[in-house]
C-alpha cells in the first residue's frame, strides 16, 4: 500500500513544474538535525499552488490541498510539543511556511512507531501526504 501511495504522491509532483518544487522536497530525516545552519525565510507560494500565509503552518483534510483546512501559526502552538488534531481535522495535504522544520505523524500522540516526517520550514508544499496526519511538533530549528 505504500508503494503505491508513494507512486501516487511522486506522480502527482511530477505534474509540477521543477521550478516551483525548488526547496521543497522533504528531509530525509525524522526530527530536528542540522541545529547550526540558519533558518531559511518562508518563500511565497509557487505557481499553480495551494495559497498559505508566511509563518504558517495550513493542512488540507482532502488531497490536493482540497477540503477544510486547518492554520496554524507559531504564536498559537507550543514549540516542540505533540499537537493532536481533533478527530474530525485529520490531513492529508499540507504547505509549511513556518520557517522551522514541522514533523507530521501517523500516530495522534506523536509516536515514532507509525508513519512520519519531517518537511523544511522554508516553504514545503505536499498535495498527497504518503499518511493521513494525525499530528504535528515544530521544531525550534
Amino acid at each position: 500500500m505504500r508503494t503505491t501511495v508513494l507512486a501516487a504522491t511522486l506522480a502527482a509532483t511530477a505534474l509540477v513544474p521543477a521550478t516551483a518544487l525548488a526547496g521543497t522536497a522533504p528531509a530525509a530525516h525524522h526530527g530536528p538535525t542540522d541545529q547550526g545552519r540558519s533558518r531559511s525565510a518562508p518563500q511565497p507560494a509557487p505557481a499553480g499552488l495551494a495559497p498559505c500565509g508566511a509563518g504558517q503552518l495550513c493542512l488540507w483534510s482532502k488531497p490536493d490541498f482540497t477540503g477544510a483546512r486547518q492554520t496554524h501559526e507559531l504564536s498559537t502552538v507550543d514549540i516542540e510539543s505533540c499537537v493532536p488534531l481533533p478527530a474530525a481535522g485529520r490531513a492529508q495535504a499540507l504547505v509549511n511556511r513556518t520557517g522551522r522544520p514541522v514533523t507530521t505523524y501517523q500516530s495522534a500522540e506523536c509516536a515514532e512507531t507509525g508513519e512520519f516526517e519531517t518537511y523544511p520550514g522554508g516553504g514545503t508544499w505536499v498535495p498527497r501526504s504518503p499518511y493521513t496526519v494525525r499530528a504535528f511538533k515544530i521544531w525550534e530549528s
